[in-house]
């Protein structure tokens, strides 16, 4: 049977702003990215969605930014590859704080926004979160766009990986994400979205921004919980996957 995780970047409120509906979003995913207070997240959403993951068996990873909240780590910062390994391991120690005092495990790192983009092609940046990542737990599993720098950076020091791909993002020709900035680079409509995860999921390809049909393998699929219609394709993605014969289970799981 095919197999594949869905993961969902989650944790994203901040004080008396609420972003997404992860509680429901958390039924539906096998691995949550929470956030770790740089991008969004604070000590009161972390130990609340830690618990919840705990509560409904779903995979937990430190979903590690820029330090942005004004722009949501979405917004490229000259950092050194010093920095990026010592935010990282901040990180990491923020999150795990909660997750050992619910009795859990962390099981995965991925980066978020700005920082994911620009650890998918810049090695130096790229080794240093995986530097962090080893120093800190080396059976964390490192999550990265499929193809990226950061795969290789984390093979590179035997960390485990995983190849990352989105239903609800439009691809360049060469493997990359279209930017977000350009129009139509994110998919609003569940159906295209939904398509395109299936064919990326039983037949390792998608079809880029000019009809390019690539090669694409990957072992988790993104969905990201600060959609609009979110909850909706988490829904539909999922029973349409499980309908074509698609487990749906985090890496590294029986």
């Amino acid at each position: 049977m095919t197999r594949i995780d869905l993961n969902c970047d989650l944790g994203e409120s901040f004080g008396a702003w609420r972003m997404g509906e992860d509680a429901a979003l958390l039924d539906l995913v096998s691995s949550a990215n929470i956030a770790c207070g740089f991008h969004a997240g604070d000590f009161m959403v972390m130990q609340q969605t830690v618990g919840m993951a705990v509560e409904r068996g779903v995979a937990i990873g430190a979903h590690v930014s820029l330090p942005d909240l004004q722009g949501f780590g979405r917004r490229e910062m000259r950092v050194t590859a010093a920095e990026v390994q010592a935010m990282t391991l901040y990180q990491l120690g923020a999150l795990h704080a909660f997750v050992r005092a619910a009795g859990a495990q962390l099981s995965h790192v991925k980066p978020h926004g700005a920082l994911y983009n620009m650890v998918a092609h810049d090695r130096p940046l790229a080794d240093a979160i995986a530097r962090a990542v080893r120093e800190f737990e080396p059976r964390l599993r490192l999550f990265g766009l499929a193809g990226s720098a950061l795969i290789d950076a984390g093979k590179a020091l035997d960390l485990p990986v995983a190849a990352e791909a989105f239903a609800d993002r439009r691809y360049l020709a060469n493997g990359a994400l279209q930017p977000r900035g350009e129009a139509n680079a994110v998919i609003d409509d569940a159906e295209v979205a939904t398509a395109q995860a299936l064919q990326i999921a039983l037949d390792g390809t998608v079809v880029a921004t000019h009809g390019e049909r690539i090669g694409l393998h990957a072992d988790t699929l993104c969905l990201h919980g600060d959609g609009t219609h979110a909850l909706r394709l988490a829904r539909q993605l999922r029973t349409t996957l499980e309908a074509s014969g698609v487990r749906i289970v985090a890496p590294g799981d029986a």
